[in-house]
């Protein structure tokens, strides 16, 4: 069993007391809200984010430039799910103990915080959400990543977890949204596909407010409106819609 050095001396030691060290000057009713916003509130505030960039890719560019945003966007909480169930065993093999269980001093303003340290699972989650935003839309994925180095922060703040738990938290949510990426767009883009082509679904994907075939050069040259590439550009053949050339309707002439 691997364990992570907890010298005194340790760089990670001195920023954890530094950090945690904050919550011994501050009232009483900041505490409980950084605890909330720790816990809860900043996990929130991503949902709210990838609704609102939903929202979003759904009116932006052509319908090809939606389906493909609205896949990626779909793998955006995946990615934070699979980075969840990879850091399991990474926690077993490290088997770091909680920083209040080793040193003495170490405020703990979380209650209920059991099991290993490395890696924090919240900072794993909040960075896979964020890199998985930003693959899709440059504006949302660095809210979503400044939301998540908040929730890094907090976790040290609250004295659950040492600074180093939090960047192999961010390591790790970071490596699950990009390596996967291909793959999880191979599968997801032809979903997004068929349920843009559904009657009863396709909203999901392509706003009605939207245009149906939107910019086509500005597609074509692989960017948004917000500067950002288009990955993975979905084969939309299938969509049933019409591609109308002037050369078929005027053959007789």
């Amino acid at each position: 069993m691997a364990v992570l050095a907890l010298d005194g001396s340790n760089p990670d030691i001195s920023l954890l007391y530094d950090i945690n060290g904050l919550a011994k000057g501050a009232p009483s009713w900041f505490d409980r809200a950084v605890a909330f916003f720790g816990d809860y509130g900043i996990l929130l505030a991503l949902v709210v984010v990838v609704l609102a960039c939903w929202l979003a890719v759904r009116r932006r560019g052509s319908v090809r430039d939606s389906v493909s945003a609205v896949a990626g966007l779909l793998w955006a909480p995946l990615a934070a799910g699979a980075a969840l169930l990879l850091n399991v065993p990474v926690r077993g093999f490290v088997g770091r103990p909680r920083p209040f269980v080793d040193h003495k001093g170490v405020d703990v303003l979380l209650s209920g915080q059991h099991g290993f340290s490395f890696v924090s699972g919240q900072a794993t989650l909040a960075m896979a959400v964020g890199v998985g935003l930003f693959v899709v839309h440059r504006k949302y994925g660095l809210v979503a990543i400044g939301l998540a180095v908040l929730e890094g922060f907090t976790r040290v703040y609250l004295g659950v977890h040492y600074p180093t738990d939090v960047i192999g938290g961010f390591a790790l949510g970071t490596a699950v949204a990009l390596l996967l990426t291909p793959v999880a767009m191979a599968v997801l883009t032809p979903l997004a596909s068929a349920v843009a082509a559904s009657g009863r679904f396709g909203r999901l994907v392509r706003s009605r407010r939207a245009g149906a075939g939107g910019d086509a050069t500005e597609s074509e040259a692989g960017s948004d409106e917000d500067g950002g590439p288009t990955p993975y550009p979905a084969d939309t053949r299938g969509l049933g819609l019409s591609d109308t050339r002037p050369d078929d309707t005027n053959l007789a002439a």
